[in-house]
């Protein structure tokens, strides 16, 4: 067998042990791996002869260019396949057996063939295919910008280290970590230095914390089992003088900060530069050149129906060439719904193509610092409200008055395009039901299984006009989906045109239906 179909075979009788890996992108229950010389398999790709392997979240920090495509095009295969009808999954490997290639092969009794790919193109008649990928790549190295690390001890020496679940117990000394920025990697044995130099600041020392930027802002978290003192404060601002962070001790109920307890992020947007407050201990997206892609991409949805040509070559690295530009100079009349916004990611770089902006959020800490991020980028248009869906839902529909809307007038918002970024657990039948209620909605997910079983949910009214892939966690399971689901009836508010269709060349409007491809 040849070692691509080997290892797409390998990856499709595993993939349904992926749901239980680590999201952080550094651990994954399906490991590229590099056999013994005496187990690798015939006709091995490039020089290593890689297969998936099953492993039980085990630990995998390399990097490997020379397959990169590859395994990503095996977890866009996965990702694809969760849309299935559920009567027939392509992850159970009796299954795939069982759904080989009909014909002159089955006519013949030969041995059937794995149809994964062949499924991921079959569904139910009702079904609306899925539209062919649009493919957004990561750098192949240097690309997490955060990274934390247990900080063991042997006698004198100290050392960074990670745990493999097989043998929690057993630490995996990291001496570098090629996934992490440059910054990170730099930062790694010069905080072994500080550390080998200060008993103060070795001791009782278990875990290290880093967070850097694109714009090269980096801050230490150190993690202690012992109360911090005044000569351990004074020990760790010389360290951080030498190597120019921000440092934040933390022990039980105790954070001393010497310098910032956040980083300033910048990044380039369809030409515009936005920044981000990154809140230490608060949640950010790990790859910053993913990341850009993910909010172009959501913003180009916001007003095309259909990608740019170059976005969907899948096989080339063309969704860089596009970037996305067609949403550049766009403003819509209408308004902006986002749910699930956290720190305003998507809500500042969204906020300029409309009229005006209702961004929703639970959490106390990720609310004030989407507040905190708007005024740091001058967006004017935006009100934030902690509020839940179901609330929203019911103050929307005049059920409820909530406190905490008192000072927001709903009637004055045109509500026509929504984003969603759930948790992997997805927006569930309840939150699924009051999108539904959308022309459009721009749908981001962490998790392909909860995002399929979100769009059946919406099937009667919505269809999947776009969907993307963008590779936050190369080398892993994991996979960043993103979709644009239009209403099936109705008209949006965007330009007039009727909600489904597109234009062609001539500027006469088809049914997008006439553009779906499968990959």
């Amino acid at each position: 067998m040849h070692a691509t179909a080997a290892a797409s075979s390998a990856v499709r009788s595993l993939v349904s042990s992926a749901a239980g890996s680590n999201h952080g992108g550094l651990r994954g229950c399906l490991r590229w791996h590099q056999p013994h010389h005496q187990h690798r398999r015939r006709g091995g790709v490039g020089r290593g002869a890689w297969q998936w392997q099953a492993t039980r979240a085990r630990l995998d920090v390399a990097v490997r260019p020379e397959s990169y495509r590859e395994e990503l095009d095996l977890k866009i295969e996965r990702a694809r396949a969760h849309f299935l009808s559920p009567s027939a999954p392509a992850a159970d490997p009796r299954i795939d057996q069982q759904r080989g290639d009909q014909g002159e092969e089955e006519a013949s009794g030969e041995k059937q063939k794995s149809s994964t790919s062949a499924a991921i193109m079959k569904a139910d008649e009702d079904d609306d295919p899925l539209p062919r990928t649009e493919v957004h790549e990561s750098a192949r190295s240097h690309f997490r910008m955060r990274a934390e690390f247990r900080l063991w001890h042997e006698g004198d020496r100290s050392y960074l280290a990670m745990f493999d679940s097989d043998r929690p117990k057993s630490p995996v000394e990291v001496p570098s970590f090629p996934m992490g920025s440059a910054r990170i990697n730099v930062l790694m044995p010069a905080v072994l230095e500080e550390i080998s130099r200060s008993d103060v600041l070795r001791k009782k020392l278990f875990q290290v914390n880093f967070l850097t930027t694109v714009r090269g802002d980096a801050m230490i978290s150190m993690l202690y089992h012992r109360r911090l003192t005044e000569e351990w404060e004074a020990a760790a601002e010389s360290a951080r003088a030498r190597m120019g962070v921000s440092i934040i001790g933390r022990s039980r109920k105790q954070k001393v900060v010497l310098g910032d307890d956040f980083v300033m992020e910048a990044l380039e947007v369809d030409g515009r530069s936005l920044s981000y407050k990154q809140l230490e201990g608060g949640f950010t997206q790990p790859n910053a050149g993913v990341s850009v892609k993910m909010l172009e991409w959501a913003r180009c949805a916001a007003v095309n129906d259909t990608a740019p040509s170059a976005s969907t070559s899948v096989g080339t690295n063309a969704t860089d060439q596009s970037r996305s530009s067609a949403a550049a100079d766009v403003q819509r009349d209408d308004d902006f719904l986002e749910l699930y916004c956290g720190n305003g990611n998507f809500t500042v770089a969204m906020a300029p193509m409309f009229r005006k902006v209702l961004a929703t959020e639970m959490s106390k800490v990720s609310v004030a610092a989407a507040r905190e991020n708007i005024a740091a980028n001058g967006a004017d248009n935006i009100t934030v409200a902690r509020i839940s869906s179901e609330e929203l839902t019911q103050a929307m529909d005049g059920l409820k008055e909530f406190k905490r809307m008192e000072d927001v007038d709903l009637a004055s918002f045109n509500l026509r395009t929504v984003l969603v970024d759930p948790p992997r657990a997805g927006m569930g039948p309840d939150v699924s039901q009051f999108v539904s209620r959308f022309p459009r909605i721009v749908y981001i997910s962490c998790n392909p299984e909860t995002l399929a079983e979100d769009v059946r949910r919406l099937k009667a009214t919505h269809r999947v006009a776009r969907f993307a892939v963008f590779d936050q966690f190369p080398y892993t399971p994991h996979l960043e989906c993103g979709a644009l689901l239009i209403a099936r009836h109705g008209t949006d508010a965007h330009e007039g045109e009727e909600l489904g269709q597109t234009p062609d060349d001539s500027g006469e409007w088809y049914p997008i239906d006439q553009t779906f491809q499968s990959r």
